[in-house]
């Protein structure tokens, strides 16, 4: 699978986000929505509905980011509600098989995301109810942060793993992913790459979009595990 690129407006305007979505509507694969409830995670952002007006307007999928409590009871509404991908976090559902397949039988892509601190090895199970595995390159909670280098080890073993078992799972990467540091995540098995800062902070964030995917193709089309 080529990369994919996925723009978190969690660093776009929030005055005028169907703007900042347009501006990207032509080069990104997926806009990037992350849900935080200042429970899960120390930050309060968007909600259900702010991602129902932005399925009103955006022309590409949404990809919600749910880092939540109780994703069992919020996550399949993301779902019906019209978004491409629902992505749970394995530390805070209770009934993750059970959620995910909601997911999946709402029409959405079902994610399962893991901290930077959680083993990925635990989860190979459930490899089989899923279509991505999110792995956070930072502890999650706010954007702009520097990306955890001990986590690549991570993303090679989740790459072993989903290799081993030959499913269609796509390895997303979430958190500093930049022009600096796109090329060792495709290098390590990601092909789904969230990026904030490097694509809302840039004079042209179509034009960021486009240079990291080149980025990542480079690195994929170098790498053993793309053989």
């Amino acid at each position: 699978m080529a990369p994919q690129i996925s723009p978190s407006i969690l660093s776009a305007d929030f005055a005028d986000l169907g703007a900042d979505v347009a501006r990207i509507a032509s080069d990104a694969d997926w806009v990037h929505v992350d849900v935080m409830d200042n429970h899960f995670v120390p930050n309060l952002t968007l909600g259900l509905p702010v991602v129902q007006a932005l399925l009103k307007t955006s022309a590409i999928p949404l990809d919600c980011h749910l880092m939540i409590e109780d994703p069992d009871r919020w996550a399949p509404q993301y779902a019906e509600a019209g978004a491409g991908s629902v992505t749970i976090h394995a530390e805070a559902a209770g009934a993750p098989i059970r959620t995910l397949r909601a997911i999946r039988s709402a029409g959405a892509r079902a994610g399962l995301g893991v901290n930077p601190a959680t083993p990925v090895e635990g989860f190979a199970d459930l490899l089989g109810e899923i279509d991505m595995l999110l792995l956070m390159t930072v502890e999650p909670g706010f954007g702009g942060q520097k990306f955890l280098d001990v986590v690549l080890p991570k993303v090679r073993r989740a790459r072993e793993l989903i290799r081993g078992r030959d499913l269609p799972v796509w390895l997303q990467v979430d958190g500093g992913v930049s022009a600096e540091t796109i090329e060792r995540c495709a290098e390590a098995g990601a092909d789904v790459f969230v990026a904030g800062s490097a694509v809302y902070n840039a004079d042209d964030p179509a034009e960021a979009v486009r240079r990291l995917r080149a980025q990542a193709q480079r690195a994929t089309d170098a790498a053993g595990w793309a053989e």
